[in-house]
């Protein structure tokens, strides 16, 4: 790399040009170059004790649903139930939507931030800045507004999918559990994370199958999160809502775009005309 790309690489972002309310952060704060390790992994540190601390912080009563379960009968989106035992019919496909909520919802957002560190570190505080301003915001729902996931509900009957097919190291089974927020529903994570890992993807990938993938992910979590009664649809629509509510955390303290804007095409070149 020659002097003057390092120099463009590690400057500090310009601000942005055009209506809107960002950047909030001064240009010192807002760098483009790829930050030190030991930070992300403190600040992954910083978040996980921030959400033992919600965990701790849920009663381990029930919690009523009510209102949400009503909302979506008005809506006419109250599909759970259906998805639940129609997915349990079939037993190797629920086993893998169990093995697959319990483990792709980490493996997934950490692979994706390793491949942004390493292969877009441009992208990386961006793209970054977003998932942890949704997963704080999700944090704030968890610790206000203790949601029970359907499995937890007796009476529509919902089957806990991980009990009844005896899956081995779920965040909700066993010893496991302590581990994990059991009345984490509202917002769904699972589908922030998703949407996010998803979004980050299709946008920066090269190849159009992997973006393809990226696209495709999120809607496959959507599938699991109902097929194993963890979440409700409204659950999954707070989740694409604090989602967007972290991008836009994001682009106010920047000021630029998470994710490069696509390029403009069918407008007509202008032409200049020269006076003689």
């Amino acid at each position: 790399m020659t002097p003057a790309a390092a120099h463009t690489a590690s400057a500090p972002a310009p601000a942005a040009t055009g209506p809107g309310l960002g950047p909030l952060l001064p240009a010192r704060l807002r760098p483009l170059d790829r930050p030190r390790l030991w930070v992300e992994l403190a600040l992954t540190a910083l978040g996980y004790w921030a959400y033992t601390l919600t965990r701790n912080a849920v009663p381990a009563s029930g919690t009523r649903r009510c209102t949400a379960r009503r909302a979506e009968r008005l809506l006419h989106v109250n599909i759970e139930l259906g998805v639940n035992h129609a997915a349990d019919r079939v037993g190797w496909l629920i086993v893998g939507m169990n093995y697959c909520y319990a483990t792709l919802h980490f493996i997934v957002p950490i692979a994706v931030l390793a491949w942004l560190y390493v292969c877009h570190p441009a992208r990386y505080r961006s793209a970054r800045t977003a998932l942890y301003g949704a997963t704080l915001l999700a944090l704030l729902g968890f610790a206000f507004c203790a949601l029970a996931p359907p499995r937890f509900l007796a009476g529509p009957g919902f089957i806990d999918t991980v009990a009844a097919h005896h899956t081995l190291g779920s965040w909700a089974s066993g010893d496991v559990a302590s581990l994990s927020n059991q009345y984490a529903a509202m917002p769904s994570v699972h589908i922030a994370w998703s949407a996010w890992s998803g979004l980050t993807v299709a946008f920066l990938a090269r190849r159009t199958w992997v973006r393809v993938l990226g696209a495709v992910y999120p809607l496959a979590t959507f599938t699991v999160i109902l097929a194993t009664a963890n979440h409700f649809v409204t659950d999954a629509a707070a989740g694409a809502v604090t989602l967007a509510m972290g991008f836009l955390i994001q682009g106010l303290l920047t000021g630029r775009p998470a994710y490069p804007r696509p390029p403009e095409t069918g407008r007509p070149e202008r032409r200049v005309r020269t006076v003689r």
